[in-house]
């Protein structure tokens, strides 16, 4: 065959003159296709003599493992026979036949390239059809596809800018950063383009979100409506985690056991009747909530699941929720469940095969200021006696005379078994009990470091309380759970195997569930020793944390939770999620600092990765929201208001919320940053409230989905509410026209993450004040203003009353990342006087 026909003239010419600098020996080249699937580019990888060439087997390998990565993605691998007879070797013809799985092909060429022998043809590469960008927002434009169909349409500027950029990055490949304001109709703005390029080219797209309430409302609401404005008929799935799965083998297993009480029992039998017409076996469609201890023996799990081996495979509704997401162009997951498909495919399950999620390479982050708290929650390790509890109660529990659990089924599956008589039985229930009694003696010494503040982080200058408090106790756990693992290997050593039909499929699922335990006990063994080795695993944060009660309907005192996290989570993001894939739009209403034609992406790039990522486009850009606050709003700040470190504080904070929510009759939330601090305020306003006719509500005293729902229920209603209401609240109308923030968010300095952070960057030589606290308090800060303004027509006042914000030069940087609003500065008279006459002119 003619080169020409394979071959642009300048790829020719290339590899012409390449031949002719090794005096005519053997050159080993990589090719890459244009879009016509000509080889276009030529990239020279080694030189041999006239007889062969060296096809570099680390290269081979990086080209054959990870076909997906730009740096290694060759469509042709090419070397030239200088005799110009092109029939393949033998040593040819392996190497094509293992490119060729990777859908790279391989050709063989004359000295002068003017013939070519096509060993293995390449995957042909598709033009990517780009957006036309008109034509997208002409659809959100006055009398478009999508505004014919929203019952309140307004033309909004910053929507469309906004899709402007999420287009860019579809049709360029790029990286996209943007903070989109309330009300700038950020979910249409990225949908469109979304739905748009997949329908185009067939590529699957995955949308990641925060909150399960934004899940629902892009799946639910959002995306059909897009959808049908386009005409689509696009398959989009909801997908969630394992956890949220029923698995009816496991639960086939629960059933058989003699030993749940009758409250389990009853939760049991209910969950039967419901899975005999559950079309999902998704625990959000049951009309109960099961036992959080009975769904966790009963859910799927990844560690636990015989796959294509299960009895109850055509069944499985994980397999279902699987195959639908196969088949779909959009998914609309969140982020932990983006974050485990990563870090699977990053660890080498690679890019273009199924993990947790089918292959993709285009990405939305919405809700992106959160990422970088999702990965560092996904990335760490933790566990509690009362996880160990569990599973040690799955292995063996005695009630009464009765002993049960997967060990002894295990027991009764070993050849000869007769053998295990009731001495073996009495050693592992030993040794569990040995278990028990370190996990209790390293809870106990836990909890006492732990003392009134609740938290110890591990560190140098506290190692005398470690060596002696923490360090014998994490040993004897580590040790006693070593030797339970080498007993149950031992015994899965002896087990036949299951292909050799020795065991049943029952027999085969204890085994499974006996792994997975082991590698939960193997993974708190390795906390146990990240623990010991503290000092030496500088990249990594080792704490305790004091809990109480909830964890054991049976204890109220406390208990400790192990928690190892990573330090820094920024190199993984950048890896894991903006190297790899070719689209990814992250959007927030919170990803800058400053404002007012100041506002910085940099803290925000820098915590979430994308600060480290040097060799792609990243655009960005700063959608202002369209809401009128200069006259819609009123911040109000009390002159007058002590600093939080000045005596006085509480007892002005607790009076101050109650007189304005009292004076706005109702309709407030009251958000705050401690827990004690709630209640205190609670207290002393609970009483004045409700004599004045107002629903006075609490977190903590219900769920919050049912709180939310009382709250905007009630127009008269008050909820004094702290750390995760600071976001995710949507209370349109006079449901809520008063916010009070009673404090700047700045993050406790007892966390013991952000305390690692903050003296890791004084140590780099950074300023961990400006670089981070602030940046953080403001982003949240920004979150807590934003709860007031939902819609175009709302109004209200937003009231701090923290002294800081006037008092200290840093307040400024907080009013400045807010938009223009009419504002209040006096005496708390004063602006007590200004809310009254603004809600009520």
């Amino acid at each position: 065959m003619q080169a020409i026909k394979r071959f642009t003239e300048q790829a020719i010419n290339k590899l012409r003159e390449e031949i002719q600098d090794t005096g005519g020996n053997e050159v080993f080249a990589l090719g890459y296709m244009d879009d016509a699937n000509k080889i276009a580019k030529i990239e020279i990888a080694a030189r041999g003599n006239v007889n062969s060439v060296l096809a570099l087997q680390d290269r081979l390998d990086d080209i054959f493992d990870d076909p997906e990565a730009e740096s290694a993605s060759p469509d042709v691998l090419i070397h030239n026979h200088p005799s110009g007879f092109l029939t393949p070797s033998d040593p040819d013809m392996n190497i094509a036949s293992r490119a060729a799985q990777g859908g790279v092909g391989s050709f063989i060429v004359d000295n002068m390239v003017t013939s070519v022998y096509v060993v293995a043809e390449p995957a042909k590469r598709r033009k990517s059809q780009k957006l036309d960008p008109e034509a997208i927002t002409a659809a959100l434009e006055e009398g478009g596809a999508i505004a014919r169909r929203l019952p309140v349409f307004e033309t909004r500027k910053s929507q469309l800018d906004l899709m402007h950029l999420a287009i860019k990055a579809f049709n360029d490949d790029s990286i996209a950063a943007a903070e989109a304001g309330t009300g700038v109709g950020k979910s249409f703005a990225y949908l469109l383009p979304a739905l748009s390029y997949a329908m185009a080219n067939d590529e699957r797209i995955v949308i990641s979100t925060a909150t399960i309430t934004l899940q629902q409302q892009l799946y639910e609401k959002d995306i059909p409506l897009v959808a049908a404005g386009l005409n689509s008929k696009l398959k989009v799935v909801l997908v969630k985690g394992r956890g949220n799965y029923l698995c009816l083998r496991r639960m086939e297993e629960v059933l058989k056991e003699p030993s749940l009480d009758e409250e389990e029992n009853e939760n049991l039998r209910s969950i039967v009747l419901w899975a005999e017409t559950s079309k999902t076996g998704d625990r959000a469609d049951l009309s109960f909530m099961p036992m959080e201890g009975l769904w966790s023996r009963i859910c799927s799990e990844a560690d636990s699941c015989m796959g294509m081996r299960c009895p109850f495979r055509e069944r499985c509704f994980m397999l279902a929720m699987r195959r639908e997401a196969a088949d779909a162009r959009i998914l609309v997951v969140n982020h932990h469940l983006l974050f485990a498909d990563l870090a699977a495919r990053m660890e080498g399950a690679g890019y273009d095969s199924t993990v947790v999620l089918p292959p993709y390479n285009r990405v939305i982050i919405d809700e992106a200021h959160t990422i970088e708290e999702a990965a560092t929650s996904f990335f760490s390790d933790e566990f509690s006696r009362f996880g160990i509890y569990r599973n040690l109660s799955r292995l063996y529990r005695k009630r009464r005379a009765q002993k049960t659990g997967l060990i002894l089924k295990l027991m009764g599956m070993l050849p000869g078994n007769a053998a295990f008589a009731e001495d073996d039985k009495n050693k592992i229930e030993d040794i569990i009990e040995n278990i028990r009694q370190a996990v209790d003696d390293l809870d106990e010494g836990a909890v006492e470091l732990c003392g009134r503040e609740g938290v110890f982080r591990l560190a140098p200058q506290k190692d005398d309380y470690i060596r002696t408090g923490l360090s014998p106790q994490f040993i004897s756990l580590r040790k006693q759970i070593n030797i339970l693992g080498g007993i149950i290997r031992d015994m899965l050593e002896k087990i036949p195997e299951a292909e050799n039909k020795k065991i049943d499929t029952a027999q085969e699922g204890t085994v499974w569930e006996v792994k997975a335990i082991l590698r939960r006990l193997d993974t708190i063994g390795n906390v146990c020793s990240s623990f010991l080795e503290y000092k030496e695993n500088p990249g990594k944060v080792m704490w305790i944390e004091k809990r109480q009660g909830s964890s054991d309907k049976h204890s109220k005192d406390p208990w400790a939770e192990f928690t190892v996290s990573p330090l820094d989570v920024a190199p993984v993001l950048k890896e894991a999620l903006f190297a790899p894939n070719k689209t990814v739009i992250c959007v927030s209403a919170t990803l800058t600092i400053g404002g007012r034609g100041e506002a910085s992406f940099s803290y925000w790039k820098n915590r979430s990765g994308l600060a480290l990522v040097q060799d792609r486009e990243i655009l960005s850009g700063i959608f202002p929201s369209p809401f009128p606050y200069k006259s819609k709003v009123l911040l109000a700040v009390p002159s007058d208001a002590p600093l939080p470190t000045e005596g006085g504080f509480s007892a002005f904070v607790d009076n101050a919320a109650a007189d304005l929510a009292e004076s706005a009759g109702g309709s407030a939330l009251i958000l705050f940053t401690s827990y004690t601090a709630l209640r205190s305020a609670y207290e002393l306003a609970k009483p004045r409230l409700q004599q004045a006719g107002i629903r006075v509500l609490k977190q903590g005293d219900d769920d919050r989905s049912r709180l939310l729902a009382n709250f905007l229920s009630d127009e008269s209603s008050v909820l004094f509410a702290t750390d995760s209401f600071w976001e995710g609240v949507d209370a349109p109308g006079d449901t809520l026209r008063l916010v009070i923030l009673c404090r700047l968010p700045f993050r406790t300095p007892s966390d013991p993450v952000f305390e690692a952070r903050c003296e890791h960057l004084e140590a780099e030589g950074g300023n961990a004040f400006m670089d981070l606290s602030l940046p953080e308090a403001v982003m949240k800060f920004k979150q807590g203003f934003g709860r007031l303004m939902r819609r175009s027509s709302d109004h209200g006042v937003v009231a701090v009353l923290d002294g800081r914000l006037l008092k200290k030069r840093y307040g400024q940087t907080f009013l400045n990342s807010l938009p223009e609003t009419r504002t209040c500065f006096g005496d708390f008279k004063a602006i007590s006087r200004a809310t009254e006459e603004f809600l009520f002119p």
